[in-house]
């Protein structure tokens, strides 16, 4: 009886928990110019129906998915949950004092299956496109475009073409380049096939490439004969302006390249001034200065989407002014968006930055994960709430229904990471044979084709032990009794 008050007071705390958060500290997710640090109201938030519905699920994982530092702050989060569970285990042995040994040793050959279970939750953040929140334009004039996104004809992509159009298309762009390392001519070809009509027009692909000089650099508009082995970066850039391109100079501010002196005597058209690629901002002292040499010298400002088909999901938009975009041609459509970046013409462009949190350091991220998860239930919207308040109820109702005996927290454990083994080992197969259809191009298929079913293998292993001792051997035992 003592147990069914605390369970009750535990969920009647958790949704007031909730309730509390999302209403009286609520923070109202928005997109803000990176320029001027100011939150632009023609543009909005969109939640896809299925967040709405699984939102207790996907709703965590994207957030985390989002944070400032995801490849540091993940892992600690994966960490906290098996130190949590560990001391669930220790406090479950003390009170019962008789059958400790047992218990904690079922406890603790959960640990390589709870091991599995995080590492699957890590892949699946990362790797699978989930239905993120998105952007919704209501500007008159603005179109969204970003000039940064590898796919898998890419040394380090993991993503075709075909999705990678789908993907802009469903995070609200109108247009985008693809920039593969080292290599134009694939998307030449799937540019010439979208305008001549074998798939839709919108969004509109258009052809660039990665060039890796002294600094990594977007090469823009390449709708020519064009090879980079060998030049030098004047060489380069004066070959992109021969055929109307445009050179932006990528995440200048990592510290790997020349001054930024240098690429404008080159005669480079522009900078990127944020990068969502790895980390979300950076010295923000660096901004100020590099924003600063821009505008004294007419140089285009311009948001990396840096997107390679996994990582974060869609956090960056470049806003350009160009009026009657659904009336022109395409190619017409592309030459205005490269005159605006040759031009330097700033007051045509925003950067929007999708602001889901305040911005913080990453010093002390052990603990990130337990503020991040408050900064979660803060975004929340009336709706979110809802699903949140059905979902503990469901659960609670539900496990008053299972029987413990034939179903308990040990034998669920070993049937979750049972799916992990098959979405590990599934996805492996499917990297292998997206690897041998691009070999010679992307890299990072081989690499992760071998990660997940090495760990696919080794998590089946304990799952098939630990299913047989815990099902099938449980059961003849009691079956003789």
């Amino acid at each position: 009886m003592r147990r069914e008050k605390i369970e009750k007071f535990i969920v009647v705390a958790s949704i007031l928990l909730i309730i509390v958060l999302a209403t009286f500290f609520h923070f109202e997710i928005h997109f803000e110019n990176a320029l001027t640090n100011i939150p632009d109201a023609n543009f909005g938030v969109r939640i896809s129906i299925w967040r709405y519905i699984f939102e207790p699920v996907l709703g965590i994982l994207l957030f985390f998915n989002r944070s400032i530092y995801p490849l540091k702050e993940l892992p600690f989060a994966l960490i906290w949950i098996i130190i949590l569970y560990l001391l669930f285990g220790v406090i479950q042995a003390y009170k019962k004092r008789d059958g400790s040994k047992n218990v904690l040793i079922k406890k603790l050959s959960n640990i390589p299956l709870l091991l599995g279970i995080c590492f699957s939750i890590f892949v699946l953040i990362l790797f699978i496109p989930l239905p993120n929140n998105t952007i919704v334009n209501h500007s008159k004039n603005s179109i969204l475009v970003t000039t940064h996104a590898h796919t898998e004809y890419s040394h380090d992509g993991l993503i075709s073409q075909e999705a990678m159009w789908r993907w802009h298309k469903r995070n609200g762009f109108d247009a985008f380049f693809i920039s593969d390392h080292a290599n134009h001519k694939k998307t030449l070809q799937f540019s010439q096939a979208q305008r001549n009509g074998e798939f839709e027009i919108a969004p509109l692909i258009m052809v660039g490439q990665e060039h890796s000089g002294t600094n990594h650099m977007s090469l823009l508009g390449l709708n020519g004969k064009f090879d980079t082995k060998g030049m030098s970066d004047k060489a380069v850039i004066d070959s992109v302006h021969q055929y109307g391109g445009a050179v932006i100079i990528n995440h200048w501010f990592d510290g790997k390249g020349k001054e930024k002196e240098f690429y404008h005597d080159l005669g480079v058209d522009g900078f990127e001034v944020e990068n969502v690629g790895s980390d979300l901002y950076y010295d923000r002292e660096i901004f100020e200065e590099l924003k600063k040499f821009c505008r004294a010298n007419n140089l285009t400002m311009i948001g990396g989407l840096d997107f390679h088909g996994y990582g974060r999901a869609c956090s960056i938009y470049n806003a350009l002014e160009i009026p009657n975009w659904k009336s022109i041609k395409p190619n017409e459509k592309e030459r205005a968006i490269l005159e605006i970046f040759k031009n330097g013409q700033q007051d045509k462009i925003k950067v929007l930055i999708y602001k889901d949190r305040d911005f913080y350091s990453d010093t002390n991220l052990i603990f990130r994960p337990f503020l991040t998860l408050i900064n979660y239930f803060r975004t929340l919207n009336f709706i979110q709430v809802i699903s949140w308040v059905i979902w503990i109820l469901l659960f609670q109702f539900s496990k008053k229904r299972i029987n413990k005996n034939h179903f308990n927290s040990d034998k669920m454990i070993v049937v979750i990471a049972g799916f992990c083994v098959v979405f590990l080992l599934s996805l492996s197969v499917v990297y292998y044979f997206n690897g041998e259809a691009v070999k010679g191009y992307s890299k990072v298929y081989s690499e992760y084709f071998s990660m997940l079913g090495i760990i696919g293998v080794i998590l089946a292993i304990f799952v098939f032990l630990l299913t047989y001792l815990r099902f099938f051997k449980t059961s003849i035992s009691n079956h003789n009794r």
